[in-house]
Formats: C-alpha cells, structure tokens, sequence
C-alpha cells in the first residue's frame, strides 16, 4: 500500500518569496504613511485651537468677556480668581477634558486676549516650537483657520 506524502505546509522558497513582496510593499507603502504624521498633526491643532475657540465663545456669552492673557486658557476649565471674575461661570467648565491640552507636539499653546488680530489670538508655533517657520514648522495661527 502506497503512503501519501503529508504535503501541509509551506517550503523555504515560498516563505522567502512572501516576505520578498511584503519588503517591496513595505518599502513603497511606510514613506507615504511616515509623511503623512506631520499632516496629521498639523490637522489635530487645527481642531483643538477650534474647540477653544468654541469653549471660549461660550464664556463670553455666559460672562459677558473673554478671558485675559494672564487668565489664560485655564480660565476655560477653571474658574478664575486673579483678573476679572466671571460673574456666570459654568459648573465643570468649558471643555470636557479637565485639563488644557498640549499642542500636538508637546508644546503650550500661546493664547493672548485682546488679541492682535481679534478678540483673542491662539498660536501653535508647530514642530519646532519657535515662532515662524515653514512646512511642518509653520505657526499654526487662530486667524489663519477662518
């Protein structure tokens, strides 16, 4: 009686040849998704200086004014106590988060009221986190977003 071979499995020569193509895919696919992180970010502080933007909005019209500089953004999860104090603050705050987040980076976002360019000003200075800058570096601007 004849004995069948068990042929379950995969040879050394069809390994290779799978993690062969996997490299060339790898290769051609991880540069277009590395680029794409500092668009990503880039996008992510567009939103976050949206929300505080919003968030600030609804202070002003439960208190009457915007945060000053020196209350800062915080002024947006915590009740001030230096500056003018809002007569209306709302229980919890402002933002959900109870906290005021960093820029995508790990930098503070820089908020100025009044502000040179309106109300108020909230700048990211981006991935190098000095003022000015091209590309990935470029200050991500509240007035700029409009």
């Amino acid at each position: 009686m004849k004995r069948l071979r068990n042929t379950s499995g995969f040879s050394l020569l069809e390994i290779i040849v799978v993690v062969f193509i996997l490299s060339i895919l790898a290769a051609i696919v991880a540069p277009k998704i590395i680029g794409r992180t500092d668009d990503a970010k880039i996008a992510e502080a567009k939103v976050q200086i949206k929300n505080f933007e919003t968030a600030l909005k609804l202070f002003k019209i439960d208190n009457g004014f915007y945060p000053d500089t020196q209350q800062g953004l915080e002024a947006l999860i915590e009740k001030p106590t230096i500056g003018q104090i809002p007569k209306r603050y709302r229980e919890g705050g402002y933002l959900e988060q109870k906290k005021i987040p960093l820029d995508p980076w790990g930098n503070p976002y820089i908020y100025i009221s009044p502000g040179l360019h309106g109300d108020f000003d909230i700048i990211s200075y981006g991935a190098d986190g000095k003022e000015g800058g091209e590309g990935k570096n470029a200050d991500i601007k509240n007035w700029d977003l409009q």
